[in-house]
């Protein structure tokens, strides 16, 4: 499985990221919705759903979100293709037990999936360095462990996502951002971000 690509389309990115900054101070998480290309052995991320920044590993909601996400994305032939995850600490840069058990989950369905590690130090740096570099590690499943794969396996579909996102970091764009928890407290918030890049 080394081999595989995994290519995430820009605003896939952009949303994972700005979930992450939105919640500074928490944890947060989200999952990759794309498809397999086996012929190219390349895994497209073409969105990302944020899901918790209150209760990441709550196992009653994560279940309704992902059966809503499922079915939402179903008939766009897209599945749920990987797992994103932001540590709560700065200086925490582990794949944690949560992490697993929902990467571990989302293989079960889809054995390629990925999990993308975000990096706090990379995401903090982020208004003051112009890094063209994108600021996620990724994993991939080994047996039954999860390993960090090169950085060459994970590309930005779009390599202007790093302008992108430093301009949306200047205007704060991470404000408008809505995760799951934001849809079950106030249900008229739209968890599929359809506004936020229009």
């Amino acid at each position: 499985m080394g081999e595989l690509i995994y290519e995430i389309r820009q605003n896939a990115y952009l949303k994972l990221i700005l979930h992450a900054l939105k919640h500074k101070a928490s944890a947060v998480n989200g999952v990759l919705v794309g498809r397999f290309d086996a012929n190219k052995g390349v895994v497209e991320i073409s969105d990302a759903v944020p899901l918790f920044h209150l209760s990441i590993g709550l196992l009653p909601a994560l279940e309704i979100a992902l059966m809503q996400i499922e079915e939402h994305y179903a008939s766009q032939g897209l599945s749920l293709v990987g797992y994103f995850h932001a540590n709560e600490r700065s200086d925490d840069y582990d794949l944690g037990i949560v992490a697993k058990n929902i990467g571990d989950h989302l293989c079960r369905y889809f054995p390629q999936a990925g999990i993308l590690l975000l990096d706090n130090r990379k995401l903090e740096a982020l208004p003051k360095v112009k890094d063209r570099s994108h600021v996620m590690q990724l994993y991939s499943r080994d047996g039954s462990k999860w390993k960090v794969e090169e950085s060459g396996q994970l590309v930005i579909k779009e390599p202007s996502a790093n302008v992108m996102l430093l301009d949306y970091v200047s205007t704060q764009k991470w404000e408008d951002i809505v995760d799951f928890d934001d849809h079950l407290d106030d249900i008229s918030k739209d968890w599929l971000n359809s506004e936020l890049f229009k």
